[in-house]
């Protein structure tokens, strides 16, 4: 017995393959829905945790220029110290210094010569007198530039034979008569200048 399909057998197969193209639509629409969502998660823990990241670098940035103030502040305040600390010394010095004017004029005055005046004039030391010989002019000239702690750029303003007085013999020897300028200086301090001696001797203890 033959059987015939008298049915619309075309439009049921392109009914079928309509519904499985829209199938495969759908199901595509959803994995593509589902990859954009673990996306869209992934993207927003990935800022999440950049944002944190940032938060707690401008914490620290804060926290560190708290500390920058501070220690500026420090600073101005070690400056300022130093600086009264520097005055202070100063003014002792300065209060002492006319003592240690005459005493180094005392010590660096060679023989043959002897002082008329000396007036001071905040750092700067007029001083007159009278000598026996050019040579020692030079000679207490040399002794202030390099011997003297106290006392820098000796200065020759003048030097002139003395007059005789009218009653001095004519073979007298004659003096010479001169005046000179000089600078006052401070010495460096006993600390500050032992201070590297110091650490040369600690360093050299700790390399043996």
């Amino acid at each position: 017995m033959i059987l015939i399909n008298l049915l619309p057998h075309r439009e049921a197969r392109r009914r079928a393959r309509r519904r499985a193209f829209f199938a495969g639509l759908a199901a595509s629409a959803v994995v593509g829905a589902a990859i954009a969502a673990v996306w869209y998660g992934m993207l927003s823990q990935l800022t999440a945790a950049q944002q944190a990241r940032n938060g707690f670098l401008q914490a620290e940035i804060g926290r560190l220029d708290a500390q920058i103030k501070d220690i500026a502040q420090l600073r101005s305040e070690i400056e300022a110290l130093k600086a009264r600390q520097k005055a202070v010394e100063d003014l002792q010095t300065d209060r002492n210094m006319p003592v240690h004017l005459l005493d180094e004029l005392v010590k660096q005055t060679p023989e043959g010569v002897y002082l008329t005046s000396v007036k001071q004039t905040g750092q700067v030391v007029q001083v007159t007198g009278m000598a026996q010989t050019n040579e020692r002019v030079s000679e207490f000239l040399r002794n202030t530039l390099y011997n003297s702690p106290w006392l820098e750029k000796p200065e020759l303003v003048e030097i002139k034979t003395a007059a005789q007085g009218p009653g001095a013999p004519r073979d007298a020897r004659r003096l010479n008569e001169f005046s000179l300028r000089l600078s006052l200086k401070r010495p460096q301090a006993p600390a500050a200048a032992s201070a590297p001696a110091g650490a040369a001797s600690a360093a050299a203890s700790k390399a043996t």
